[in-house]
């Protein structure tokens, strides 16, 4: 008699379902872990922060805890940033609540980088030079971003870059000189019968924007125009004859003030 055999077992071919299932339920409890994570007791947080305050006598005790902003809620302004972290002199005189300092060679560069910074990013590097020297720092404002032709008035449209230039150099209690300067290319009009009347005029009008509008020392700051007699260049070229055209705010070191009459 034969032997039966045994009937071969069925292939389960849904055993992948099992492992899918361990993999399911593992993903569930990471992200149930992630979450638990993050959130923080924020009744505690406040607690321990309220106890380091009354701690440093910042607060009354039982008064609530105030509220922290990373983000400054007023609008950021571009000067700020311009203005260097320096001691306090005795002598300086308040400038929008605060005492003037006075600035150094160091600070000098600072404030040129600064500026120049600031040029960049507005496309105005062919409106303003800046450069360091023994009477200290020189801001050339060039004819062609902040006067029209033969014109003294400041245009309207340099007025944002003026108030940034204006707002820094401001801030210190150096002695402060407005020099305007021309080309050699004579002007003869009812208003200036001489280039000496015009690059008068147009440093004039500079120091009567600083002390409108900036908190500038009337003891401190002057206006000068030297006319043709102090380029920068030669005025054989146009280009040259318009490096010229310019009004000078000169912040003074130590040794440039000395110098001064």
């Amino acid at each position: 008699m034969a032997l039966k055999r045994e009937p071969e077992k069925h292939v389960n071919h849904e055993r992948w379902l099992v492992s899918y299932g361990d993999f399911i339920t593992l993903l569930f409890a990471v992200f149930v872990t992630l979450y638990a994570m993050s959130q923080t007791d924020k009744k505690k947080v406040e607690e321990v922060m309220q106890s380091l305050q009354q701690s440093f006598g910042m607060v009354n005790a039982g008064a609530p805890a105030p509220k922290i902003n990373v983000i400054q809620s007023k609008p950021i302004s571009i000067i700020p940033a311009l203005k260097p972290e320096m001691s306090v002199a005795p002598s300086g005189r308040a400038h929008n609540g605060q005492l003037r300092t006075r600035a150094e060679e160091k600070d000098f560069h600072q404030i040129k980088s600064s500026i120049e910074a600031y040029l960049v990013k507005q496309g105005a590097q062919d409106k303003v030079n800046l450069t360091i020297t023994r009477r200290g720092l020189i801001v050339s404002l060039k004819e062609a971003g902040f006067f029209d032709s033969g014109q003294a008035q400041i245009k309207q449209s340099a007025h944002e870059l003026l108030n940034t230039i204006a707002e820094v150099m401001t801030q210190y209690n150096n002695p402060l000189r407005i020099e305007g300067h021309t080309d050699n290319v004579p002007i003869s009009t009812s208003q200036f019968p001489s280039n000496w009347e015009l690059s008068t005029a147009r440093a004039t009008n500079v120091l009567k924007y600083l002390l409108k509008y900036y908190d500038a020392e009337p003891g401190k700051i002057s206006a000068t125009g030297y006319g043709e007699f102090r380029p920068v260049t030669d005025n054989a070229t146009p280009g040259n004859r318009a490096k010229n055209r310019r009004v000078d705010m000169v912040l003074l070191s130590g040794e440039g003030e000395r110098g001064e009459p």
